[in-house]
């Protein structure tokens, strides 16, 4: 058992293979250890998450060392059984690719039973081993672009079905119409890590037929103040804190950016500090108060408007609490510095939570929907908290400045050469235009050479880590980042630089400063 270090607050455990990943799970889930926040299961590594409050890196490697992995980990869950039309895109490849026929091929994936090792890569997307062991075929050398939702798809020892339309380099051997993913289940994740699954050749049969999913409930009716999207910008979308504890299913946190902003503007307002606003990217944004509200804005720096009635405008400070009457307007301006403002409204708005958070992630496609032009926001009862004092703003990031983020080593420089591991704080990087809350896409006037090219099986990503594609140009994940990934991860930036991260404009430059994490892990 090998410990790398991750970041402050995580640190990936590594072990020979997958039948020790599940035992050391199963252990670690059975009697938890303090401090432990998250674990994330990948082939062959443990992703933890902890509070470096409770637990120090070095005490926590210490006792998960002590765990057993001579037993098996006990998978005796729910058997979910999966029809297949086996008629896939690259059944004939793989059919070639391991020196057999078709109807072989279906006999092996049918004929054995699988078990849900982890979840990763999307909502829904569940590693299943254990299969019949002559099925290990490759990726395919170029992914597509999209793979269709239900595709029964092989990689590896693994097998998997996409449980949503999405780009992917799986071999794909059939589909299936049992839905992987469906909100309005309680639990939406049909497979669940420890579940047992058999696939079913329905090749040729037709396709069950589905009870029609009824519409959408009308919202009921709200006769208290509301705001009225006029321009919802270039992306307006809810945020909160995010939606903690969901890695089981394969979901992230999600989140806002900018924590600290979205804090900000609800203590403005007298909001509890993690309620939901709106997260505003690169202003162009305006909205009309129907009725009488108290909002904040907070984050990015650039001009704040109030418009009455009449058309007469007003300038407005950011940092503190602003009342709008009956039929005022409040726009956003393109920022000055920052890229992305965080807008409370005294009360919270009035919207559901989905799996406990209102936070949109939006590679996961989980949450509100970004708001349109005519959306009305219905708010909630008036809070008792008390209207903040007016905040300065933190210093933000702007196009003329280079930014300076803090990371940490790890955990796979040595999967690069000691010229990428300086060059990675020696250059500057640009932000280019291709980044989203996903990630940052950076691009450097050298690449990141890798000193190894083999391929490296999935394992969980931290939010801020910087991984390296083929290209070596690195990618700088934020908040709705995968769970899982299968590019090496050279570094990851600090958590208290990541609501700076998130502020970053596109064009930015940016500088990494290597920091010691902590010492060697040796349990």
């Amino acid at each position: 058992m090998r410990f790398l270090p991750v970041n402050l607050d995580a640190l990936l455990v590594e072990l020979d293979d997958l039948p020790q990943t599940l035992a050391l799970l199963a252990a670690l889930q059975a009697e938890p250890l303090p401090g432990v926040q998250e674990l994330v299961p990948a082939a062959r590594t443990i992703l933890v998450r902890f509070r470096p409050s409770a637990v120090s890196a070095q005490a926590l490697a210490t006792a998960i060392a002590s765990r057993r992995l001579d037993r098996a980990a006990e998978r005796a869950g729910q058997l979910v059984e999966i029809a297949v039309d086996y008629r896939g895109e690259d059944l004939d490849e793989v059919a070639r690719l391991l020196g057999a026929t078709r109807e072989q091929v279906i006999a092996w994936h049918t004929g054995s039973e699988y078990t849900v090792a982890f979840t990763g890569f999307a909502p829904g997307f569940a590693y299943l081993s254990g299969g019949d062991p002559r099925l290990q075929v490759p990726r395919r050398k170029t992914p597509r672009t999209q793979v269709p939702a239900g595709s029964v798809a092989l990689a590896g020892d693994f097998s998997a079905v996409y449980p949503q339309q999405s780009p992917g380099g799986w071999q794909l051997i059939g589909v299936t119409h049992t839905p992987m993913w469906d909100l309005a289940r309680p639990v939406p994740a049909l497979l669940q890590p420890g579940f047992r699954v058999r696939f079913v050749d329905a090749t040729g049969r037709p396709a069950p037929m589905r009870t029609a999913v009824p519409p959408p409930a009308q919202a009921p009716r709200h006769d208290g103040p509301a705001l009225e999207i006029l321009r919802p910008g270039l992306q307006a979308l809810f945020q909160d804190l995010g939606r903690h504890g969901q890695a089981g299913q394969g979901v992230s946190a999600s989140g806002a950016l900018d924590q600290g902003a979205l804090r900000a503007a609800n203590r403005l307002v007298g909001n509890a500090a993690g309620a939901a606003a709106l997260e505003i990217v690169d202003g162009g944004f305006a909205l009309r108060s129907h009725g009488d509200t108290v909002l904040a804005v907070a984050g990015a720096e650039g001009p704040l408007t109030r418009v009455d009635a009449g058309g007469r405008r007003w300038p407005q400070a950011r940092g503190q609490a602003l009342a709008l009457a009956d039929g005022e307007c409040l726009e956003i301006g393109t920022p000055a510095a920052g890229l992305r403002s965080y807008l409370a409204v005294r009360g919270g708005f009035a919207i559901a939570p989905v799996l406990g958070s209102c936070a949109t992630d939006t590679l996961a496609k989980v949450g509100p929907e970004p708001l349109r032009a005519g959306e009305m926001l219905a708010i909630q009862p008036t809070a008792k908290g008390v209207v903040g004092a007016p905040e300065l703003p933190a210093a933000l990031p702007t196009l003329e400045q280079t930014v300076v983020l803090d990371v940490v080593p790890g955990p796979r420089t040595d999967w690069f050469t000691d010229d990428a591991v300086a060059l990675l704080a020696a250059q500057s990087w640009t932000v280019t235009p291709q980044s989203n809350r996903v990630g940052l896409r950076l691009a450097g006037e050298q690449p990141l050479a890798r000193s190894r090219h083999d391929e490296l099986p999935s394992e969980g990503t931290a939010l801020g880590a910087i991984q390296v594609p083929a290209s070596g140009q690195p990618v700088l994940f934020l908040a709705d980042h995968p769970l899982t990934g299968g590019y090496p991860v050279i570094a990851a930036v600090a958590p208290h630089h990541l609501d700076l991260a998130g502020q970053i404009p596109i064009g930015a430059r940016i500088r990494f400063n290597p920091i010691r994490a902590f010492a060697p892990i040796e349990p």
